[in-house]
C-alpha cells in the first residue's frame, strides 16, 4: 500500500519476506526549519528564557550606568566605550549560552525525540551553531543600539557627543563574542553536561589566565611558550585589529587550535556517536 506522506510499504505481514519503507521520495527536513525549531527551544524553556532576558538587561543596565557615571563625573566617553562596557559582561554570558544550546538535549532527555524526527545528527549541531551565532549577532546589534543611543543622550546632557568607534573596536568586537560563544558551545559537546560545562568554562576564564601569567613569571622558558597557549589574552588583540602582527595573529590561532578547535571536534564526535538513551 502507499501513502503519500511515508512512500510505500511493500512486504507481508504474516509471510517471511520483511517489510520495507521506502522513504526516497520523502524530501528532507529543511535547515531552515532545524533553525527554527532550535530557535525556538534556544527560548521555550524557563532557563534559557531568563538568560537571554539577563543578557538584554546586563546590556542595558552596564551602559546606563556608564552614562550616569560618565555625565555625573563629567568624564569624556566614545560611543565605541559604551559598546565595550556590554561586551565584557556579554562575554560571559554568550558562553552559557552556547553551553546551553547544546546540554538542555541531554539534560532534559529531549536528545532522542530530536535525533530520530532529524536522524542525520550534524544537521541538528550546525542548527544549533547557527542559532548560536544569530543569538550573538542580535546581543552584538543590541549593545551598539544601546550604545548609540546612551551616546546621544550623553551629548544632550554634556553637550557634545564624541561618535568615534573604530572599525577595529566593531570587527573585533563581533570576533570576539562569537569565539566567546564558541567556546562554551566546544566546552558543552565535549562534555555534555550543562554544570560541568559551566564549571570548566569559569575555570578556563579566570583561573587559568592566572596560572599561566604566573608560570611565565617564574619560569622563563614558559615565558616564552605563554603567548602561544593563553586564548584568553590572545583574544584581547582583536580589538587593535590592523595592528596585530604576524605573531599575534599566530598565538591566536594556535591557542584557538587548542583550547577551541580540539575540544569542539573532540565533542562533535562524541554527540555523533554517543548513545541516545
Amino acid at each position: 500500500m502507499t501513502s503519500p506522506s511515508t512512500g510505500s510499504v511493500s512486504g507481508s505481514v504474516t509471510g517471511t519476506s520483511p517489510i520495507v519503507l521506502d522513504v526516497t521520495d520523502t524530501a528532507p527536513i529543511p535547515f531552515g526549519r532545524l533553525v527554527g525549531v532550535e530557535l525556538r527551544k534556544a527560548r521555550d524553556t524557563r532557563a534559557s528564557f531568563w538568560l537571554l532576558a539577563i543578557i538584554g538587561i546586563v546590556v542595558v543596565l552596564a551602559e546606563a550606568i556608564a552614562l550616569i557615571v560618565t555625565t555625573v563625573n563629567d568624564d569624556k566617553i566614545q560611543f565605541g566605550d559604551f559598546t565595550a562596557v556590554a561586551a565584557f559582561l556579554t562575554s560571559v554570558l554568550l558562553p552559557v549560552l552556547g553551553i546551553m544550546l547544546v546540554t538542555t538535549e541531554w539534560t532534559q532527555r529531549s536528545a532522542m525525540v530530536t535525533f530520530t524526527l532529524e536522524s542525520r545528527r550534524s544537521r541538528v549541531i550546525l542548527a544549533k551553531l547557527a542559532v548560536g551565532v544569530i543569538l550573538t549577532l542580535a546581543t552584538i546589534v543590541l549593545a551598539t543600539a544601546i550604545g548609540a543611543i546612551c551616546t546621544a543622550l550623553y551629548g544632550l546632557f554634556n553637550g557634545h557627543a564624541d561618535w568615534h568607534y573604530g572599525w577595529d573596536g566593531f570587527f573585533g568586537f563581533i570576533i570576539g563574542q562569537n569565539l566567546a560563544m564558541l567556546t562554551g558551545f566546544a566546552l558543552a559537546a565535549l562534555l555534555l553536561n550543562t554544570a560541568a560545562a559551566i564549571v570548566i568554562f569559569f575555570i578556563y576564564t579566570y583561573v587559568l589566565p592566572g596560572l599561566i601569567a604566573l608560570g611565565a613569571h617564574y619560569m622563563d622558558w614558559f615565558d616564552k611558550l605563554a603567548p602561544w597557549i593563553d586564548f584568553s589574552s590572545a583574544q584581547g588583540e582583536l580589538y587593535e585589529l590592523s595592528d596585530m602582527t604576524g605573531k599575534e595573529w599566530g598565538h591566536l590561532v594556535v591557542s584557538g587550535i587548542i583550547w577551541l578547535v580540539v575540544p569542539l571536534v573532540i565533542g562533535l564526535r562524541r554527540i555523533l556517536r554517543a548513545e541516545v538513551k
